[in-house]
């Protein structure tokens, strides 16, 4: 689209206009929309959430799943029924769970019954103050999935006394009620995504069509990140569960909206110059494009440090957030500023930008704000430090794993049912685990684990290709630190006998070992995307300083945001700790999504500066961008906030961290913080870049009394 143009904006005689160059992008864009688009319908059928597929194969709990699926018969859903009565069991009670038992079994063969293996103990067991009963139903996949299991289980056992009451818990339940959730979440998102974006733009452009031209486009990116996420699927194996599936949706929206915030403030100012509606969007990608471009770099090279992780969930979540942010540059850079240029001006209406030779200066609240930073830069700079340090105190609550049954905001029958077991079967009160281990050493490991601290019962399964398996019962609470102990006792107790090859799975060592999978992760990943950030930032703006005082606000913005949230969910939203997931996934975004309104700021800064001068040219980008990196801190915060309308405590967590932390970021830390910072350390903040504008030359001794004068450009 670019052209020539002379002093008025109009292109030269006897040049080319290249107004067939919007109609050529957007046409290529339709051409692509019929192939993407139907593919994008695809990606939830490639999602997966099963641990042999999320956990890395060198953990020991993905060996025991993957051992499962592959043995005759696959892997068993270990349901739970739970029957109690405040007043005690009757004699009727009792028959009908006798009898309920002997109609499942006989429906669903338990695995040690099909392949002739032994249970330890009668099937069904009376608890002893005599309230309750329970009994545990093996049903093999061939049946179905977890999900399409666990309605008609719990419809079968309807046929029950009066006040007999009935809560089918154990893994599997608890799978199917967590997969309910999921059930149709990325629709949701979607649909509720569409829904606040829109609404934002509507208030921020108050015009009754301009907000539709940045939603179209960013919807377009969004279908083509689908399509192509579902591509890298097929072609390369990358995992994506559903919360990948639903962060995807949520990044592509959030920044690409962003990005056009950020060039239709650029073409609004371009217009007031330019009469061609052409050269003046030519004019606002040669502004905009470098930072945009800037800001896309620096997220994808944080997401893709992610591959470095062991949790595949963790790495996948790499290529597909960066495939998003990669359609969302290519459409915001492309098809939106085509569709910008074929309407022309009249797209703008009411608020119609004027072709104008003087345009003139407004003062405005950016303006006054630069200001008064001017004048009060170490209030500014130590108060706002304050803010977030006395945020960041909230580190100091509780920042505890949180346990699988606690995810949900309701709890469902499955959650409920553990309750109820831990109140009747103390000594049941854990998730079994699964030992595998070679036949001829079954009764040896069966003896050992017997005798191991915190085993409550224990029961040999089938013998299969090689292997037996044993169910084991631990006596603590689900995901706790007592039963997680157990765990790593029976795995030292087994892998000491010596031939049995015996390993330890079942969904609390899971747990355990994404638990520290995740850990090893964080100190992995965590420093190298700091440090790709920082390069970024230092080729961005070729300098050494001005990168290093960023990266510190951004961390230091990171600490508040997470103290503060952890304040909220403890305190305010009673949580019972935090999901392992969320501290690397909020640093993550909130380092490269939060860094992004530092790089639209700086990267004017640098660029006013080498006209203006240091301090100049850092009010001059305040007051020039203060408005729409506000507006698009807003509109990213509000994107994200809409995971907390789902019932899920881990994404009402990342939703609600990132959403708050994007708020900081824009409002007090680029608004505050780093403009006051830039104002006291003046032109040294570009050390060694040497700046082409007024007293860019860095002084011999200190800054003379010039840096300390009232600005003389106020917008």
């Amino acid at each position: 689209m670019a052209v020539n143009a002379g002093p008025s904006g109009k292109a030269p005689a006897g040049r080319p206009a290249g107004r067939w160059v919007p109609w050529l992008v957007i046409g290529l864009w339709v051409a692509l929309a019929l192939v993407m688009v139907p593919l994008s319908g695809k990606l939830s059928s490639v999602t997966t959430d099963s641990a042999a597929d999320t956990l890395p194969a060198s953990a020991e709990s993905t060996k025991v799943a993957v051992l499962e699926d592959s043995l005759p018969g696959g892997d068993d859903n270990t349901f739970v029924f739970v029957y109690h009565r405040a007043g005690g069991l009757t004699d009727a009670d009792r028959a009908t769970v006798e009898r309920h038992y002997d109609t499942l079994a006989e429906r669903y063969p338990p695995k040690a019954a099909a392949a002739g293996g032994k249970e330890d103990g009668p099937p069904t067991r009376l608890s002893t103050d005599g309230k309750a009963m329970m009994f545990t139903l093996e049903v093999n996949t061939t049946y179905g999935a977890p999900e399409t299991l666990v309605g008609p289980l719990r419809d079968a056992a309807r046929d029950r006394p009066a006040g007999l009451e009935l809560d089918v818990t154990g893994p599997a339940a608890i799978d199917g009620d967590l997969d309910a959730v999921f059930d149709g979440i990325d629709l949701q998102v979607f649909l509720t995504t569409v829904v606040v974006v829109t609404l934002l733009l509507i208030l921020t452009y108050r015009s009754p069509v301009l907000w539709i031209i940045p939603l179209l486009a960013v919807g377009a990116a969004a279908l083509t990140a689908m399509a192509t996420v579902y591509l890298l699927v097929k072609g390369f194996g990358i995992v994506v569960n559903d919360q990948n599936s639903a962060l995807l949706t949520i990044l592509v929206f959030g920044v690409g909206t962003d990005y056009a915030l950020l060039l239709i403030a650029r073409y609004r100012e371009a217009l007031h110059h330019h009469e061609n509606v052409r050269i003046a969007m030519v004019h606002a990608l040669r502004g905009a494009a470098p930072a945009i471009v800037a800001s896309a770099a620096t997220v994808v090279a944080g997401l893709l440090c992610l591959l470095v992780a062991d949790l595949n969930s963790t790495s996948g979540l790499g290529p597909i957030g960066a495939a998003g942010i990669l359609c969302a540059l290519v459409a915001m850079l492309t098809l939106f500023p085509a569709v910008l240029v074929v309407l022309g001006r009249r797209i703008f209406w009411p608020a119609i930008p004027r072709f104008s030779t003087a345009v003139a200066e407004k003062p405005g609240l950016w303006g006054r704000l630069g200001a008064v930073l001017s004048r009060r830069r170490w209030v500014a700079t130590l108060g706002s430090l304050g803010i977030l340090g006395v945020l960041a105190i909230g580190l100091a609550g509780n920042t505890g794993a949180l346990r699988e049954q606690d995810q949900f905001l309701s709890a469902p029958e499955s959650v409920a049912g553990f309750t109820v077991l831990r109140q009747h079967f103390p000594e049941l009160g854990g998730q079994p685990m699964t030992i595998f281990t070679r036949p001829a050493y079954q009764e040896r490991v069966l003896d050992v684990v017997k005798g191991t601290r915190g085993v409550a019962m224990t029961i040999p399964g089938r013998t299969s290709a090689g292997w037996a398996d044993i169910s084991v019962f631990p006596t603590d609470a689900p995901d706790t630190a007592a039963e997680y102990d157990t765990i790593k006792r029976v795995r030292t107790a087994v892998h000491a006998v010596s031939g049995a090859e015996a390993i330890v799975g079942g969904p609390s060592a899971e747990n355990l070992d994404t638990e520290v999978t995740t850990s090893r992760d964080e100190k992995l990943v965590i420093p190298l995307v700091l440090a790709v950030v920082l390069i970024v930032l230092g080729l961005l703006l070729r300098a050494i300083v001005a990168p290093l005082v960023l990266m510190a606000t951004v961390i230091v913005s990171f600490a508040a945001a997470f103290g503060g949230s952890v304040f909220v969910f403890d305190t305010i939203l009673g949580f019972k700790g935090v999901d392992y997931s969320v501290p690397l996934l909020a640093f993550l975004f909130l380092v490269a999504l939060g860094v992004d309104y530092n790089i639209f700021l700086a990267s004017r800064a640098r660029e006013e500066a080498g006209r203006l001068g240091t301090r100049e040219g850092m009010l001059k980008a305040l007051s020039a961008t203060g408005g729409v990196i506000t507006s698009a801190g807003l509109v990213l915060a509000a994107t994200f906030a809409v995971l907390a309308t789902l019932p899920l405590v881990m994404l009402i967590e990342v939703g609600f961290l990132v959403a708050f932390g994007v708020l900081l970021d824009a409002l007090l830390v680029r608004s505050v913080l780093v403009p006051a910072l830039t104002l006291l350390i003046g032109r040294r903040i570009w050390w060694p870049s040497r700046l082409s504008g007024p007293a860019a030359k860095l002084p011999d001794g200190p800054l003379s009394n010039a840096d300390d004068e009232e600005p003389a450009l106020q917008r």
